[in-house]
């Protein structure tokens, strides 16, 4: 007994051995050439990145699996080729490599360290919408300073107990809230000043936020009153009487009594719709039975939005009064909050309208501490000083002082220093600056503006490191110019345009060049019918097409050309197809109608079907042999590579492509 547990046990220590020591899925080799190989793991993200996804990949044949393989392997042999020839130490490629990641990696860092997580903290916020109420303190009187003062003494008094109604009636400057108690009904992120907002969505429903918060209006104490799930559009119909009475004088007891008709239809069972379209004084909803469409908070006046937003799908309201009369509203629609990719667009929208500036103008802050940017103000004054009537183009370069500062150090940043000629050159044709006098402040906005640049493209440059999506861009970019250059060297280069070489290419490919049947002819189009008849009338009395032509063709642009149009395919248009039917040159049609006019044509040529000659083909010659001879060249170029590296494919590995989990 003790015997046959241990040779079990020996058994199953045997196979997890073997277990651990078998090769891993994604290491498994599919091509094996010189010291280098493609594994299943490589193919397969490279794979799945062509097609659009994992998921399309796994839908694909094998077939399709080999294609690509084979695609695959050539591309790596030519990047061990691009190594072999120095491509990564070639200084044109390194500058364009260089150029490339400071452009595209600004860009990438903007969106993934700033834009993104910007949009997806609107996102989380507009989930919900919050009622607010404020005291808006302006600075005009007091000044800033007292401003913020009293703004806290009011805070304080709220703490103690005061009621916020009562104080923001009394103090606040703002004229359309301070008769409700301050309440400006509800906010939804992304739609007011972002220091407002901010401030809001960090106050707990019924109290206030601790400090005064100021934005360009002055400084405001805020309260939320209200914090619920948002809704982001709903869609309604509603049935308005307004103030009037069927002969158009103010009469609100006709419109009460309207409104209890209306009232008792619904609640008898009528048709909303119906009764919207025969009693509704809307005109712009009555005809579609009082729809009117979707719409979010805040875009109808308070009173109906209220009302339409506390109802149910399908509930109708009881009578609301608004400015405009009483109305009734049934609720058809609420959309769901959407998700973060279907709200993504709309989302960058709004936060590059409200937020983006003073955002980005932080993040480049930040950077330019963490370059330690430092500005040589003395060089600065000495510009302004000298160049306050100097122009920021050719005059700069042509100043008496220009000598004497142009190697001066203007700013610094991470340990290098950026000269003034250095830093004009960038700017002396600039749509920003050309032409503007260099006064301390134009000059400043220069320095500004590049060295919110340098900053950007300082941290762009390091982005490959912490990022790895960013790395493979690189990766990509750096690879697609190395296989650039490659096919410039082993293929276009190489392919020589002789004529002797063009014509046997003629003559071997003739029958692919051919002309169809085409027509020439010439037309005569004017506007009336009556004109064109009696044009008509004059070229069979002999009249000279042309001169009418001349004369009297309307059609935009073939005057200059006398109504000509060269030998084009008789089945190309209408009016080549009429002129075709013609049979004898100089033959004319009758008068038809074409294009809003009136149409005559006289047939000038007719070129039957036929082998275009060489000079006619000679630009389709050219081309097809290019395609042909690089066809060849890439077939020699690959499979000297095969025979450099001598690649060993193992095909049937491609059995488990896209079989493991994910």
């Amino acid at each position: 007994m003790i015997r046959r547990i241990s040779f079990f046990s020996l058994i199953a220590t045997v196979a997890l051995l073997l277990s651990s020591c078998a090769t891993q899925h994604s290491d498994t080799t599919l091509v094996q050439f010189d010291k280098n190989k493609i594994t299943l793991g490589e193919f397969e993200q490279a794979y799945a990145k062509n097609v659009g996804g994992y998921n399309n990949a796994k839908e694909d044949s094998i077939a399709q699996y080999q294609n690509f393989l084979n695609l695959y392997t050539n591309f790596r042999m030519k990047l061990m080729d691009a190594n072999v020839r120095g491509y990564e130490n070639d200084s044109e490629l390194k500058e364009e490599l260089l150029d490339y990641k400071k452009k595209v990696g600004v860009t990438y860092l903007l969106e993934k360290y700033l834009v993104e997580p910007s949009t997806k903290d609107l996102y989380e916020k507009r989930r919900h919408e919050l009622r607010c109420s404020h005291i808006m303190i302006r600075p005009d009187t007091l000044g800033d300073e007292g401003a913020k003062v009293f703004a806290q003494e009011l805070i304080n008094r709220i703490n103690s107990g005061e009621s916020f109604e009562t104080l923001a009636e009394k103090y606040s400057d703002d004229q359309f809230s301070k008769k409700a108690g301050g309440d400006i009904y509800y906010i939804t992120a992304g739609m007011l000043i972002p220091e407002f907002e901010d401030a809001a969505y960090e106050t707990k429903v019924g109290g206030i936020y601790p400090s005064p918060v100021k934005t360009r209006f002055g400084y405001h104490i805020i309260k939320v009153t209200e914090k619920q799930p948002r809704v982001p559009q709903i869609r309604a119909s509603h049935i308005l009487i307004d103030f009037f009475d069927d002969e158009g004088k103010p009469d609100t007891a006709f419109a009460e009594a309207r409104m209890d008709t209306v009232k008792k239809l619904l609640a008898g069972g009528a048709d909303f719709a119906d009764v919207a379209t025969k009693y509704s004084k809307d005109t712009g909803s009555k005809r579609n039975g009082g729809d009117l469409n979707y719409f979010e908070r805040r875009m109808m006046i308070k009173e109906f939005d209220e009302a339409a937003f506390n109802l149910e799908v399908n509930q109708i309201s009881d009578i609301v009064r608004t400015n405009y009369g009483f109305h009734i509203i049934k609720l058809t629609e609420k959309k769901p909050y959407p998700s973060y990719e279907e709200d993504k667009e709309n989302l960058k929208k709004i936060y590059k309208q409200f937020r983006y500036t003073n955002e980005l103008e932080q993040f480049t802050l930040e950077l330019k501490k963490k370059f330690n940017f430092s500005l040589n103000d003395q060089t600065v004054d000495f510009i302004a000083q000298r160049g306050d009537s100097v122009r920021i183009g050719a005059e700069y370069w042509e100043t008496n002082w220009r000598d004497e500062v142009k190697d001066k150090s203007i700013y610094s940043i991470n340990g290098v220093s950026v000269s003034v000629d250095s830093l004009f050159n960038l700017f002396k044709t600039s749509s920003d600056f050309n032409n503007k006098f260099l006064t301390k402040d134009v000059v400043n906005q220069i320095v500004k503006k590049r060295s919110d640049e340098h900053a950007l493209e300082l941290e762009a440059l390091n982005l490959d490191k912490p990022n790895t999506d960013f790395a493979n861009l690189m990766d990509d970019y750096k690879h697609g110019i190395f296989i650039f250059k490659l096919q410039d060297e082993e293929v276009w280069g190489k392919i020589e345009l002789d004529s002797v070489r063009l014509l046997a290419h003629y003559e071997k490919n003739k029958s692919k060049y051919n002309w169809p049947d085409r027509v020439s002819y010439q037309e005569i189009f004017v506007r009336m019918d009556t004109l064109a008849n009696h044009l008509h009338k004059q070229l069979i009395g002999g009249a000279d097409f042309t001169e009418l032509v001349e004369k009297y063709t309307e059609r935009y642009g073939m005057k200059e050309k006398l109504g000509m149009y060269d030998l084009t395919d008789v089945n190309s248009t209408p009016l080549s197809k009429r002129a075709n039917e013609l049979v004898n040159v100089g033959d004319f049609t009758e008068a038809f109608p074409n294009s809003g006019g009136y149409v005559i044509l006289r047939l000038i040529k007719k070129d039957p079907a036929r082998t275009k000659t060489f000079e006619e083909a000679k630009a389709e010659v050219s081309g097809s042999f290019q395609e042909e001879e690089s066809k060849h060249l890439e077939s020699e170029y690959v499979e000297s590579l095969k025979r450099l590296y001598k690649p060993q494919v193992y095909s049937e590995q491609l059995l488990k492509a896209f079989k493991g989990e994910k």
